[in-house]
């Protein structure tokens, strides 16, 4: 097994605290308690989800890319990264990991990118910064809140000389991550829309989120 994949222990589903489907193309966000594990699962492979987190109890302190990045020293997520604040806390820990790819360089999809990158026939497509912004809405937050945000089971190459593109996923279904809250924190979830390059198999579908408590 790689060094880089790691699954966690048989959990009985069961027992999690909560069980959330999550559509195709649909927005998600829920509080993880110190503690928690939260699992993120690619239901049916190839599919990328846009993520973000907030401080529970203060949500100008949320997720930093370039702090996470920093502090392990790798432009990926992988087992055992600690997912930096911008305060420079750790918000969570990365504990199981069964694909190996999650990217958090390449930023959300807006219609704006959309329509650079594909035309000005996309621009009316919906896209993960929508999702995002309808989201923290729910949480008195607007745009100014939307930060460079992780994208699980999104595979961005990085070559030597810094040039980046997103390319076929290779998460295969039930493919998931797993992560322990080190403080109380407001997860936001983009099940990505993108259909115009290949993060999510140009076909969005359907994924899942368990918490459990303690050690279930």
């Amino acid at each position: 097994m790689s060094d880089f994949i790691q699954t966690s222990p048989v959990r009985n589903l069961q027992n999690a605290a909560q069980d959330h489907f999550i559509a195709a193309e649909a927005p998600w966000s829920g509080l993880v308690r110190k503690g928690q594990t939260i699992r993120i699962e690619d239901s049916l492979g190839q599919q990328a989800i846009d993520t973000l987190f907030y401080r529970a109890d203060d949500f100008s302190e949320r997720y930093s890319n370039q702090d996470t990045m920093r502090m392990q020293g790798a432009a990926y997520i992988g087992i055992g990264t600690k997912i930096m604040s911008n305060e420079g806390n750790v918000m969570l820990t990365m504990t199981a990991d069964s694909c190996g790819r999650h990217d958090t360089s390449a930023g959300a999809c807006s219609c704006e990118s959309n329509t650079v990158r594909f035309g000005h026939g996309t621009k009316y497509l919906h896209a993960c910064r929508d999702n995002f912004v309808l989201e923290v809405s729910k949480h008195g937050m607007g745009k100014r809140d939307i930060v460079p945000n992780i994208n699980f089971f999104m595979n961005v190459p990085i070559r030597p000389n810094g040039e980046m593109t997103i390319v076929d996923g290779i998460s295969a279904p039930g493919d998931y991550v797993e992560l322990v809250a080190e403080i109380d924190v407001l997860c936001v979830i983009s099940n990505c829309p993108q259909i115009n390059n290949p993060c999510n198999g140009f076909d969005p579908t359907p994924i899942r989120v368990l918490i459990w408590d303690g050690e279930d």
